[in-house]
C-alpha cells in the first residue's frame, strides 16, 4: 500500500486535490471538456512542523485555499450559465461592480479580468468560524446553562456531558439535512470520486476509471472524520474547563479551539497511517461512518475529473511519502 498526503476537496461541478507541492483544480465544463488549474501551495512556516500547532495552523490554510477553490468554481460555473443566458441577476451585477468582469479564453485556457480579492476570501472564512462558533460552541453552552446543573463536582461532569452531547446532536443534525438537498448531491459524488482515487492510487493500481470505480467512497483521512474527531476531542478538553457565566466560557473555549484542532489533526493522521490496527479502527469509525452521508457514488465523468485533479498533483513516490 503506498501511502501519501495527498487530499482533497469538492466543488461545484469539480473538485480540487492538494499534493506535497501544489493544488490542483478540475472542473467539467458545459462542453464536456474539463479544466484544469494548478496552483503553488504556500511556503511550509516552521510552525508546520512542531506536532499539535501543525493542526491548527493547516486548518486555518486549508480553509483559505478551500474557499479560494469553492469560490473559483462558482464563478467559473456562473460564467458558463451566462453564456446561455443573456439576462444576469442582481447578484451578478453587484459581484462585477465589486471584483470587476472576468471571462474565459478558451484559447489560452485561463480566465482574464480582476480576481476575487483576498480580503474577500478572509470575511468568507471569519464568517464560517464564526457560523461554525455560534452553532457548535456558543449555543449549546447556552442550552447547558439554562438547564441549570448544579456546581459540585457531579453537576460539573452533567454539565459537560450535556453540552458535549448537544453539540454532537447539532453536528449529525446538520450533517444530515444537508445531505438531504438535492443542489449539494453532486458535490458528495465529486466527494466520493476524489476518495475511490486516492484509495486506487494508494493501493498500487493505476488510474483508470475502470480501476476507480471499484473502491469505496469512504476514506479514513477526510475532512468529516476530522470534524467528527474534533467534536469527540472538544468535550474530553472542554470537561477539563472551570464552569464561569456563558461570556467567560465562550472565551475559554475559543481560546482552547486551536489545541482541540491540533489535536484532532495528530489523531486523523495517525489512525489514517495506521488503518490496520483495531483502536484505529475504532477510531475512524464514526468518521466513516459519516461519510455515509457526505459521500455518494460518482458516475465514471466525474471519477474522470477526479483522476485529471490527481494527476495534477502527484509527484514522485519518494517525494509524495512525507506522512
Amino acid at each position: 500500500m503506498k501511502k501519501t498526503s495527498i487530499g482533497g476537496q469538492a466543488l461545484i461541478e469539480g473538485l480540487m486535490m492538494i499534493g506535497p507541492e501544489n493544488a490542483a483544480i478540475a472542473l467539467r465544463k458545459a462542453d464536456g471538456e474539463i479544466l484544469v488549474e494548478k496552483r503553488p501551495l504556500p511556503k511550509k512556516l516552521l510552525v508546520t512542523k512542531i506536532p499539535i500547532v501543525r493542526g491548527a495552523v493547516n486548518f486555518f490554510r486549508q480553509m483559505v485555499l478551500g474557499m479560494k477553490a469553492l469560490m473559483f468554481s462558482a464563478q467559473f460555473v456562473e460564467i458558463e450559465d451566462d453564456e446561455e443566458d443573456d439576462e444576469p441577476s442582481k447578484f451578478d451585477d453587484f459581484l462585477k461592480k465589486l471584483i470587476g468582469e472576468k471571462r474565459y479564453d478558451k484559447l489560452t485556457g485561463k480566465f482574464e479580468g480582476n480576481k476575487i480579492p483576498d480580503f474577500m476570501i478572509y470575511i468568507s472564512v471569519v464568517i464560517s468560524i464564526l457560523f461554525s462558533v455560534v452553532l457548535f460552541i456558543f449555543l449549546p453552552n447556552l442550552l447547558a446553562q439554562l438547564v441549570g446543573f448544579g456546581k459540585n463536582a457531579k453537576g460539573n461532569v452533567y454539565y459537560n456531558l450535556f453540552e458535549g452531547v448537544v453539540r454532537m446532536t447539532l453536528f449529525s443534525a446538520y450533517i444530515i439535512l444537508v445531505s438531504k438537498m438535492d443542489d449539494i448531491k453532486r458535490v458528495w459524488q465529486y466527494h466520493g470520486a476524489e476518495h475511490k482515487t486516492i484509495h486506487c492510487y494508494e493501493s498500487g493500481d493505476n488510474l483508470t476509471v475502470e480501476n476507480v470505480r471499484k473502491f469505496s467512497t469512504k476514506h479514513p483521512r477526510c475532512g468529516t472524520s476530522f470534524m467528527v474527531i474534533v467534536m469527540v476531542i472538544s468535550v474530553i478538553i472542554f470537561s477539563f474547563l472551570p464552569r464561569y457565566g456563558i461570556v467567560l466560557n465562550i472565551l475559554l473555549r475559543l481560546i482552547f479551539v486551536p489545541l482541540v484542532a491540533g489535536t484532532s489533526y495528530e489523531i486523523l493522521k495517525f489512525a489514517g497511517r495506521r488503518t490496520d490496527w483495531i483502536i484505529m479502527k475504532i477510531i475512524n469509525s464514526p468518521g466513516l461512518a459519516f461519510q455515509y452521508f457526505t459521500t455518494k457514488e460518482p458516475d465514471d465523468r466525474q471519477i474522470e475529473v477526479a483522476i485529471e485533479a490527481f494527476n495534477g498533483v502527484l509527484v514522485d513516490d519518494r517525494e509524495a511519502d512525507n506522512w
